[in-house]
Parts: structure tokens; C-alpha cells; sequence
């Protein structure tokens, strides 16, 4: 019986390995896509790496504290499959837009997980009134040159918001020395990081007792950017065609007020459905402007939406 048991656990065991390596192979080939499909689901503990970081600035996973509160957001994310899928999807849309105003501001290339944390690479609306894929403020968006009221609210306007999202952080790593502090500011503002800071006499995001939003905030980015930057490891499995996509689209400048957005589309080739899709931060279905502002609309090329 004892030989049995032995030949039945070691058995079990191969299985077992054999399951754990099938799970963390590369993304499967179209022909083999649907056969993956099926009674392919298992959960595991996960391996926290040794050397994760933010902005270049190492994590103190020595800390035992750090290391729980890395892996449950590891954890969470990874196995949050739904929405982990989507922010792979969302990501191949939005990151190259995104990446190059980093790079041209000299913030480091990790605040685009930032983003993704804030708002899932939507325009998302926060109970406080924070907009945009940067849950950007109103009078934020206001200081920093974005114009916000019922009819254009350019907080929704990718490039501008990323580009005032660029300017918050400058001035926050200015003030508070790092970019993981940096970080920490943009969802809990640099008066209230420093206040933190000085209270509790300690110079390090990692040292502070936080309320538990902000004190999940760097850790959530980092599991994000670790997930994202390795699909497989985490089990997740799709081919680029499964990806989203941006449309291509060309500039129409305006400098006059337009009374009937739904009739402007249509001299396009569009409708006002697909002109909003492409212009979010044009909030009602015409444009004022008496200031006779120069205002930049985009259009998608012909030939990807079917217009009835």
C-alpha cells in the first residue's frame, strides 16, 4: 500500500508540473488558440521577483511588510483575468500616444502604468469630479491651460491631459524628491505627502502609514507594469490580432462656432456617434466658441467605419 501511495504522489506531482508549465508557455499560434480555450484554468501562489522597481528606484521587497502588500496586488491583478485582458487590449491603443510625451518631458516611461491605475485607460468620471484617462481635477485642468466647462472639456483630450499630467509630476518630483513620491502626490497631492512625510518623520513612500488607496497606489502600478510587461509569465494568452487598435485619423483646424455637430460629421462621412468617439472632449453637440479659438478636430480616414 505505502508503494502505491509513493507511485500516486509522485504521479500527481508530475501532473502538477506539467499543468504549471503548460500555464506559463508563450501565447499560442492561431491553430491552437481555441483547443487553449478549453479547461485551460488554474490558480497559483506567484513568485514576487526579487528586483521589481518604479522609475528606477528599487522596491524594499526585504521588508516584509513591502513583500505582502507586492504580492496581493500580484495577486489581485493577475487573477482579475477579465480586467486584466482589457488593459492589454487598451494598452496597444493608448500607450503610443502616451509614451512620447513622456519621453519628451523627461518623466520615466513607468508613469503610463500610472494612468492605467487611475482610470483603465478610460474616460472615467471619479465621485469627486476627476476626468479623463488622468482623472484629472477641474481646477487642476483649469490651472494647467485646459479649458473645462459644459461645452469643451479638454481634460478628456488625450494629449493635452497627458501633457498636464507631465507638468503635476515635474513639479511634484521637484518638491518631493522622488518619482515614487512623485507618484504617491498624484493621487494624494504634494501638501498632503509632505504632511505625511514630516509627521512621521521619514523620507521614503515605503516608510509611511498611508490610508489604504494611497498606500496601495505605487503598488498597484508596479503590478501592472510587471503583468503587462510579462503576459505569459502571468498566464495570460492572445495573439496582437485580439488587440485594440487606434483608427487613423487626420486634423480639421475650426475657428468659427459650429451649430450642428451631427450635420458637420456628416460632411466627413461620419456620424456624430464616430466624431465623438475620435473627440471626447467636445461635450455637447455644438461648439460655441465666441472667442473664435482655434480648436483641432480629428476625423478618421475612410474605410474603417461603416456608415449607414
Amino acid at each position: 500500500m505505502k508503494i502505491v501511495q509513493k507511485v500516486l504522489a509522485f504521479v500527481g506531482l508530475l501532473s502538477l508540473s506539467a499543468l504549471f508549465i503548460y500555464a506559463l508557455q508563450d501565447a499560442p499560434t492561431d491553430e491552437n488558440f481555441e483547443k487553449k480555450l478549453i479547461n485551460d484554468y488554474n490558480v497559483y501562489a506567484l513568485q514576487v521577483p526579487d528586483d521589481l522597481n518604479f522609475a528606477g528606484e528599487p522596491m524594499p521587497l526585504k521588508n516584509p511588510d513591502i513583500l505582502e502588500r507586492m504580492d496581493r496586488e500580484l495577486l489581485v491583478n493577475t487573477y482579475w483575468q477579465s480586467n486584466g485582458l482589457l488593459m492589454f487590449k487598451r494598452a496597444k491603443k493608448y500607450f503610443p500616444i502616451i509614451e512620447p510625451i513622456l519621453e519628451k518631458h523627461g518623466i520615466p516611461d513607468d508613469f503610463k502604468y500610472l494612468a492605467v491605475i487611475e482610470s483603465g485607460l478610460t474616460n472615467a468620471v471619479s465621485p469627486a469630479g476627476a476626468r479623463g484617462v488622468w482623472q484629472i481635477m477641474k481646477v487642476t485642468g483649469r490651472e494647467n491651460g485646459l479649458e473645462v466647462n459644459d461645452n469643451v472639456d479638454e481634460r478628456y483630450h488625450l494629449e493635452k491631459a497627458t501633457e498636464v499630467a507631465c507638468k503635476y509630476l515635474l513639479r511634484s518630483k521637484k518638491k518631493l524628491g522622488s518619482w515614487t513620491l512623485a507618484a504617491a502626490a498624484y493621487n494624494a497631492g504634494v501638501a498632503g505627502v509632505s504632511r505625511k512625510l514630516k509627521e512621521q518623520n521619514v523620507s521614503s513612500y515605503y516608510d509611511l502609514l498611508l490610508i489604504e488607496e494611497t498606500g496601495r497606489y505605487i503598488f498597484r502600478i508596479v503590478a501592472l507594469k510587471e503583468i503587462l510587461s510579462n503576459p505569459a509569465k502571468y498566464g495570460f494568452n492572445f495573439r496582437d490580432k485580439d488587440l485594440y487598435n487606434n483608427v487613423p485619423t487626420y486634423k480639421v483646424a475650426v475657428d468659427t462656432a459650429i451649430t450642428d455637430f451631427p450635420k458637420f460629421a456628416e460632411s466627413f462621412g461620419i456620424n456624430y456617434k464616430i466624431l465623438k468617439l475620435h473627440n471626447p472632449w467636445l461635450r455637447e453637440s455644438h461648439l460655441n466658441n465666441k472667442s473664435k479659438k482655434l480648436y483641432t478636430i480629428d476625423i478618421p480616414k475612410k474605410g474603417y467605419y461603416d456608415v449607414q
